[in-house]
């Protein structure tokens, strides 16, 4: 039995593997609708989400599965104080496949360490957010070709963006991946990850402005501030609005650039960006769902 943690559980030669799944799905979704007839997925999230958690959903049901969960822990039994190794040997007993979504850093660890079903990470804190990620692969992938020789610049709340924390470590197994970190230095990407890409040779820089590099981009992933990540409302509020992208920005990067965000959006995309067809962020919703699809057949072995 195996599960998801990371994105760094699966090699880059399963991950093509998985993606070329994902990409038959997209293509052929009828030779795929009942492949989990009388399979359940439990959807456990301790923690508020509407994209993730539907997208799971939706992946299950276009397999012809069904679903069972919670969609925040006030409606299940950790309101009563009950243990995450003790609700994952219950969902254990009513579904197949588990996926989970915590604010405690390496709960679906713990989860996965008691489980008899194979347990999904669906966001840990501010750790790691593997199935964004694999959307995210999907994505760049599936609309570039490739997942190697680009520069990509990373925008926003890198500090606590588990997200970008995910998205870094499984680029760095690429080759010619170039990074350009873009944040106020209160928001900066954590040490631990700069020190990892100057240990391994791999190139990056850091810089405040977006409007100086957005011209060598070939992929600008926006991120919003978190403000559940934050201490205290006056940080929240002095930056929340240090990154706006609109078009006076996007007419100065390349004809081909992509621009992703792993959503919800707040005011740092400007909506008047939505139309541009480099904006590929709404593409990757759905990418979303043909990886998860692709990621639970894996992981319940149907493929």
């Amino acid at each position: 039995m195996r599960h998801l943690m990371s994105p760094l559980d699966f090699s880059t030669e399963e991950l093509d593997k998985l993606f070329d799944l994902a990409n038959d799905i997209e293509q052929n979704p009828s030779k795929y609708a009942h492949i989990c007839d009388g399979k359940k997925l439990a959807t456990c999230f301790y923690e508020p989400s509407t994209r993730t958690r539907l997208s799971f959903e939706s992946a299950m049901l276009n397999l012809g599965g069904s679903v069972i969960g919670f969609s925040d822990a006030g409606s299940s039994s950790a309101a009563k104080g009950e243990s995450v190794s003790d609700t994952i040997r219950v969902i254990s007993c009513f579904a197949d496949i588990c996926a989970m979504r915590h604010p405690k850093e390496g709960a679906p660890m713990v989860a996965a360490e008691k489980s008899n079903i194979p347990v999904i990470n669906a966001g840990d804190g501010g750790h790691q957010h593997p199935t964004q990620t694999l959307t995210d692969l999907l994505t760049i992938r599936s609309l570039k070709g490739r997942l190697d020789n680009f520069t990509i610049g990373l925008c926003g709340d890198l500090k606590f963006g588990r997200t970008v924390h995910s998205l870094i470590g499984a680029l760095e197994r690429y080759d010619n991946i170039h990074f350009i970190f873009i944040s106020p230095n209160e928001l900066r990407v954590p040490d631990y990850i700069t020190d990892t890409l100057t240990e391994k040779g791999i190139s990056f820089e850091e810089c405040i402005r977006l409007e100086d590099v957005m011209g060598r981009l070939d992929l600008l992933y926006m991120t919003r501030v978190q403000k559940e990540r934050f201490f205290n409302e006056e940080d929240y509020v002095r930056l929340k609005d240090f990154y706006i992208l609109d078009k006076p920005k996007m007419a100065l990067a390349k004809e081909d650039m992509l621009v992703l965000h792993p959503l919800p959006r707040v005011n740092e995309i400007s909506v008047e960006v939505d139309d541009d067809p480099r904006a590929a962020y709404f593409k990757q919703v759905q990418y979303g769902v043909y990886v998860r699809m692709a990621l639970i057949l894996t992981l319940l072995e149907l493929v």
